[in-house]
């Protein structure tokens, strides 16, 4: 139920005060205006929002309980608040959880944003996602202040938090060229990395997977984090390698530890996994890497999407890297260069059994093949899959599904206390709008791995703790009331591979920044984020 009310008034009789005052003088009269400023102390606090009769998850792991949440303006004001005070609009939350709306730690959002009606980000409103992040993978905008000041003017559906991108920063000094920087290049992208965290990213991100970040030496990575460092920031990367691309998934994650031991900057990984079934059942060996480090005092997280797909471009998931460099009219010619063919094919066939084999690649971005695996598609051209996938790439390089992730390293990675829930959203990927819903119903509902009180720390508190962002993630008084009431009977996903962009259900109502952007499961159309300056956020300690 969603009411207005209004209940009682603050004080009674004040002209007949004002007339006894006006009769009375010195002593006498200030003693009575004393006690008509104290106010009836009976009477409850008004609040601008008030949730009535729901169960709050707090965003620690400690259990639920039965509490009203009152908001006034962007804040929450109390969540101990009297169900009878007056308020502007009441929220009934019965048989609902009320928890803080979640932080994706990692999404492509900035692919919608900046138009309508994607920058409603109605997709992870749905989810009870009130924050997101994006510039990960070492992406980011070239004209980044330009792109911030159009996303205030136009406004944005969600908090929005960015990084620094290492890619764009090569890309900006060097293009895509597969070498060393210079001394003046180097230089070049610090300063780069020092403006963006000077206009407040949350750190450095890289994508050693991707070109260009995949042609830089670990040294020049590290000479970047020790920028983000001076500022408070977080090294977070695509690791180099997630199977045996290179310098294999444990190398990979050797390298990050590296990386926030040399230059002294806590690090976060992007989607933990083990990538391919000569891979399936390393997450042991992943998981005491990474709490070895922990251990030794460095601070080390991770994010995890819920899913046995992972997603990229279909050119990232098979051509080797050294052939995609300079630019795609290059690669194109290497593509078709009669003296490279046999090499190339042999390091895509490599890729392709990596990723699981012709009949687990299924296209999953706009295509004329979207929908279809890759051996369907090279049945119907009439060619092998290599040949095929080079024809698809040419046709476009659509986005691609590669299912080949085990169920148990999946859990064992979830339960992890440094792990928390990221969706890495991206277009053709149901991940973009049912993260959030299947994580709870994987690993709460179906899997009995956590309980909801752990379910949402990992996707609120520990995001906002890991962040610095100081004011949101918790229900508390004080801090931003960016909060999610969820039916979590029916929260689920309902987009798949099939239909990807189906919002999820079961989120009833969500504000952001005190504002009711999502109200009885549907978008308000109205945008109430904020753009997350980290450069001035200030915790207590």
């Amino acid at each position: 139920m969603l009411a207005w009310r209004t209940r009682g008034s603050r004080l009674k009789g004040d002209k007949g005060v004002d007339r006894f005052m006006r009769s009375v003088s010195g002593l006498v009269a200030a003693l009575i205006v004393a006690t008509a400023c104290e106010g009836p102390p009976s009477q409850p606090q008004a609040y601008d929002v008030l949730i009535v009769n729901g169960t709050i998850y707090d965003g620690t792991s400690a259990p639920p309980r039965p509490a009203n949440l009152g908001i006034i303006a962007d804040r929450i004001a109390s969540t101990d608040a009297d169900p009878t005070a007056p308020a502007k609009l009441v929220v009934d939350a019965t048989n609902m959880a009320v928890v803080p709306g979640f932080i994706d730690p990692h999404t492509h959002a900035e692919d919608d944003i900046f138009d309508r009606p994607g920058n409603l980000n109605v997709n992870y409103l749905a989810q009870g996602v009130t924050t997101v992040f994006f510039g990960n993978d070492g992406e980011g905008f070239v004209d980044r202040a330009s792109r911030m000041e159009a996303l205030v003017t136009r406004g944005v559906g969600t908090n929005v938090a960015w990084y620094s991108g290492h890619g764009t920063a090569r890309e900006v000094v060097m293009g895509l060229e597969d070498r060393a920087p210079g001394d003046d290049e180097l230089q070049a992208m610090r300063d780069y990395v020092e403006a963006d965290m000077q206009a407040g990213a949350l750190g450095l991100s890289t994508g050693l997977f991707y070109k260009p970040g995949s042609y830089a030496g670990t040294e020049e990575v590290i000479e970047l984090a020790e920028v983000a460092a001076r500022y408070g920031g977080v090294y977070d990367s695509h690791l180099r390698d997630e199977s045996t691309y290179s310098i294999g998934l444990l190398g990979a994650v050797g390298e990050a530890i590296r990386i926030g031991e040399e230059a002294g900057i806590p690090v976060h990984i992007a989607h933990l996994k083990a990538l391919g079934k000569h891979m399936w059942g390393q997450s042991g060996d992943v998981i005491g890497l990474i709490s070895a480090a922990r251990e030794r005092g460095l601070d080390v997280t991770a994010d995890q999407y819920p899913y046995r797909a992972s997603g990229t471009s279909l050119s990232s998931a098979l051509i080797p890297r050294w052939a995609m460099a300079d630019s795609e009219e290059a690669m194109f010619e290497r593509l078709a260069n009669a003296d490279l063919e046999g090499r190339i094919r042999e390091e895509m066939a490599a890729n392709l059994e990596r990723r699981g084999g012709p009949e687990s690649l299924l296209i999953t971005g706009e295509s004329e093949w979207r929908g279809r695996t890759l051996a369907e598609i090279a049945e119907a051209m009439g060619v092998d899959p290599l040949a095929a996938a080079i024809a698809v790439v040419h046709g476009g390089n659509p986005s691609v599904a590669s299912f080949n992730m085990n169920p148990d390293d999946i859990a064992a990675i979830a339960i992890q206390p440094w792990v928390m829930t990221g969706s890495d959203g991206s277009n053709g990927h149901p991940r973009k709008y049912a993260t959030y819903p299947k994580a709870y119903r994987d690993f709460v509902v179906d899997g009995s791995l956590m309980s909801v009180s752990d379910f949402v720390h990992r996707s609120a508190g520990r995001v906002a703790e890991r962040f610095g962002l100081c004011d949101r993630g918790y229900l508390e008084a004080g801090r931003k009331a960016d909060i999610s009431i969820i039916d979590l009977d029916s929260f689920a996903p309902v987009a798949d591979f099939q239909n990807p962009t189906a919002l999820a259900s079961g989120v009833q109502h969500v504000f952001v920044n005190g504002q009711h952007a999502l109200a009885f499961g549907t978008s308000t159309d109205n945008t109430y984020g904020q753009v997350i300056d980290k450069a001035a956020i200030r915790c207590a300690n």
